[in-house]
């Protein structure tokens, strides 16, 4: 109990520390390019640097990237998932429009899913159809089942 009261504590702090920091322009900066390496799964973790805020964005970005695609030791992915695709498979769900999951891991296919799944519980018919009418009539057609 007392470990896991310590952890908390620590883990508070750091966070705490973090967005303190990140109204810091160059904290902010340094975290942004370790974040943006971490959603990179070719990109290794610069161990040696003593630059917090590199480390700091860089186990973040790194940890959305997994949240995503499954863990890096697994193998990285021939598809790799991003905020654009989920928001597409969010509207294939409040569209009605079939899905294609081929080339993704079965970890990948079980996120993609629950923004399919939510995408179909908001789902309405009458918006759905008067969307699809505005769309053709800017020329963009759908295929849908």
């Amino acid at each position: 109990m007392v470990n896991s009261f310590f952890a908390f504590t620590f883990e508070m702090n750091t966070t705490s520390n973090i967005m303190k920091n990140i109204f810091n322009p160059i904290y902010r900066q340094d975290y942004l390019e370790g974040y943006s390496n971490g959603l990179n799964p070719y990109s290794k973790a610069k161990s040696k640097t003593a630059n917090t805020a590199f480390n700091e964005g860089f186990a973040s970005g790194r940890l959305d990237y997994e949240s995503l695609n499954g863990n890096i030791s697994d193998g990285i992915p021939k598809k790799i998932i991003n905020e654009k695709i989920l928001e597409e498979f969010l509207m294939a769900g409040l569209l009605g429009i079939n899905i294609d999951t081929e080339g993704y891991t079965h970890f990948q296919i079980s996120v993609l899913v629950k923004w399919y799944q939510s995408g179909i519980e908001k789902y309405d018919p009458k918006q759905n159809t008067y969307l699809l009418n505005l769309l053709e009539d800017n020329g963009i057609e759908l295929n849908h089942s």
